[in-house]
């Protein structure tokens, strides 16, 4: 890698990583089970190019952003609480966070939770006193049944053979948390171990959150998708994530920008596919947010979490700035994805 360029772990770029992300999640909230011919039917040749109703308003969050709040939550208060020491303790402090995204989705789990956790654990925390995140966004399956098994699911004890992309759209603040990106990568991949077993699941997640820790510390996002490849060679079963990311920087660096080109790369159901779309409508607009948020939820798959990726990244390396105002103003729960990403700047930057 060339020298860093001035470090991003400000205020600016933690706020712009989730926000950007909840915006992207928010644009293809609408259009998550559509095929692209249904887009343009619906939207014109050119597709959604704004926020379209979902859930009941304009500027919806989906089960991407909510999962994404609570892992960032987690971080946080393993860093308050004294119950959570070390590494193993952020992972169990991010469980507990993510059992408390089901509570939000599953009420009646909360008491059987709290005599199995502790009371703490499972209503500490400021999210569940938002009334607006008990809402059902389409739920992944494989994360609601990882977390109501009982178990925690670990790289070396799977809890399921998934390698859906629930891990990898929610695991940016990892990547914020960490500067030093062999632990953003190994919290990433054991973070999304909790509900997704396959290596293919974790392992897209922790390149993900690798990949963010290195944008965030300076570096371009050319250099960050090379160390990201880098790391992922030295890793067991990495092939279906390396080969999806080798396809990537091929088709940046070769087919133009549209729709057909996106779903050459999959639909992005699963985790390798989501972060290779993600990544690549990062890549090919990375100056231009707008026009790579609407590239990334524009084509038959899970818009929705591609979205997100997109927006993690290109937020980290611009920062807020770079998000087109109205965006924001629209975005549901702006404030809280706000105020969520400076909790996790004050723990893991300003406090340091």
């Amino acid at each position: 890698m060339t020298a860093k360029t001035l470090s991003r772990r400000t205020r600016e770029h933690f706020t712009g990583c989730l926000i950007a992300g909840a915006v992207g999640d928010a644009l293809g909230a609408s259009i998550e089970f559509m095929t692209l011919d249904q887009i343009r039917s619906t939207y014109g040749e050119s597709g959604l190019t704004g926020y379209a109703p979902a859930y009941g308003r304009k500027g919806a969050i989906t089960d991407d952003t909510q999962m994404m709040l609570f892992t960032a939550e987690g971080l946080v208060l393993s860093r308050i609480r004294q119950e959570y020491p070390g590494n193993d303790g952020m992972i169990d402090c991010t469980y507990h966070a993510l059992l408390r995204w089901l509570t939000t989705q599953q009420p009646d789990r909360q008491t059987d939770l709290m005599q199995s956790h502790g009371s703490c654990a499972i209503v500490e925390g400021v999210l569940t006193g938002h009334t607006s995140l008990f809402s059902r966004r389409a739920p992944g399956n494989s994360c609601l049944s990882a977390l109501a098994s009982g178990t925690m699911g670990t790289p070396d004890r799977p809890v399921n053979d998934s390698k859906g992309c629930g891990g990898v759209m929610r695991i940016a603040p990892v990547g914020l948390a960490f500067p030093d990106v062999e632990k953003a990568f190994d919290i990433g991949c054991r973070s999304a171990a909790i509900t997704h077993g396959h290596p293919t699941g974790y392992l897209a997640a922790g390149t993900q959150a690798a990949i963010i820790s290195l944008i965030i510390t300076g570096h371009s996002l050319t250099e960050a998708v090379n160390a990201g490849i880098h790391i992922l060679k030295q890793r067991k079963n990495a092939k279906e994530t390396l080969d999806a990311l080798t396809a990537t920087v091929e088709t940046a660096c070769s087919a133009s920008p549209s729709p057909e080109t996106v779903e050459t790369l999959g639909e992005g159901w699963i985790a390798e596919e989501a972060l290779a779309i993600g990544l690549y409508c990062a890549m090919v607009h990375e100056n231009e947010m707008a026009k790579a948020l609407l590239l990334s939820v524009n084509h038959s798959g899970d818009s929705d979490s591609t979205g997100t990726i997109t927006g993690n990244i290109l937020g980290a390396l611009h920062g807020k700035s770079a998000i087109p105002p109205h965006w924001i103003d629209d975005l549901e729960l702006n404030g809280l994805i706000e105020e969520t990403a400076m909790d996790l700047y004050s723990e893991f930057v300003f406090k340091r």
